[in-house]
């Protein structure tokens, strides 16, 4: 492997760059399978909303669900990834971090990346349609959302907010699978994880900064400027209120709220670690909420739990 193999945000001892045969290491990358953390980032609510169904049953949550959805996140964000690529593969060339890509850097042609987008699709909706009726619904209104994501950058500062309404989107499709129906609980837990997500992805953003302004592309962090820590705080404050209002929602145990309060103090010490001049940090920061969304979805699946 040379150096210039490696994408600049994924990790050197990513399994991609270290084990995958060297033709499959653009394909692989187009799915974003060297950096897995938003793999788990795009599954963790689904398993939070799952387990906010069946702990409200009193019953851990399901195992054969949890696998789907994981296998549902794992296509479904290699398929978005690629079509953000293809969207984005002129803005991409032109950003340091990603002119590397596979498509913006021609090993793959945009027809190429199209296939790859399909394949990964109709495999989703294999899984999908055993989800049941409510929750199959949810998966294909999802699309709009995802179709939409890649232009928010281009008209608005707040495109880490329509991430939050995208990548949330599992945890009312989760809860309806385990469920059958949605109530309050699960659409209060979306919120939250919407302000999460704009909160972690705020910080994500911190690595483009100046590439971003050069080439006029808009985020939250360019928006709160000086006031990226104090804006991530605020996300995260709010996210934290409408976590743990869904949580007495739904009646969860008093086992809820240690996890909960491991949860929140990871949150508050990613606040208070933010610096707009420290990208690598941000990057670490970023990856670190893989962390915190297991916790949290620990968090729930202990609420079900009585003496």
């Amino acid at each position: 492997m040379t150096s210039t193999d490696r994408l600049p945000d994924a990790a050197p001892t990513n399994w991609v760059d270290r084990h995958a045969p060297r033709a499959l290491r653009p394909w692989l990358k187009l799915g974003r399978f060297d950096r897995p953390a938003g793999i788990w980032l795009l599954m963790l609510p689904g398993w939070q909303g799952i387990a906010l169904a069946c702990a409200m049953a009193g019953r851990w949550p399901d195992a054969t669900l949890l696998l789907k959805f994981f296998l549902g996140a794992a296509l479904m964000r290699a398929a978005g990834c690629a079509y953000n690529d293809i969207v984005d593969r002129d803005i991409d060339a032109r950003v340091a971090r990603t002119a590397a890509r596979p498509v913006a850097s021609g090993r793959i042609s945009v027809k190429q990346a199209w296939a790859f987008v399909i394949g990964c699709s109709l495999v989703s909706l294999a899984i999908l349609l055993t989800l049941g009726q409510l929750a199959f619904g949810l998966g294909v209104a999802s699309c709009l959302l995802v179709a939409a994501y890649p232009f928010m950058k281009r008209i608005t500062w707040w495109p880490q907010a329509w991430l939050g309404l995208t990548f949330n989107w599992g945890a009312l499709m989760g809860f309806a699978a385990a469920a059958g129906e949605l109530t309050l609980a699960p659409v209060l837990l979306y919120l939250g994880g919407v302000f999460w997500t704009l909160g972690y992805d705020t910080i994500y953003a911190i690595q483009d900064l100046e590439d971003d302004a050069l080439v006029g592309v808009k985020s939250s962090t360019r928006r709160l400027g000086a006031n990226v820590r104090r804006g991530v705080a605020v996300f995260y404050g709010i996210s934290l209120a409408l976590t743990l209002a869904a949580g007495f929602t739904a009646a969860l145990t008093v086992f809820f709220l240690p996890l909960f309060a491991l949860y929140g103090v990871h949150l508050v010490l990613q606040a208070r670690r933010v610096r707009a001049d420290q990208p690598a940090q941000a990057l670490f920061l970023f990856k670190s909420n893989a962390w915190a969304g297991l916790v949290l979805f620990a968090a729930i699946a202990a609420g079900a739990y009585t003496l």
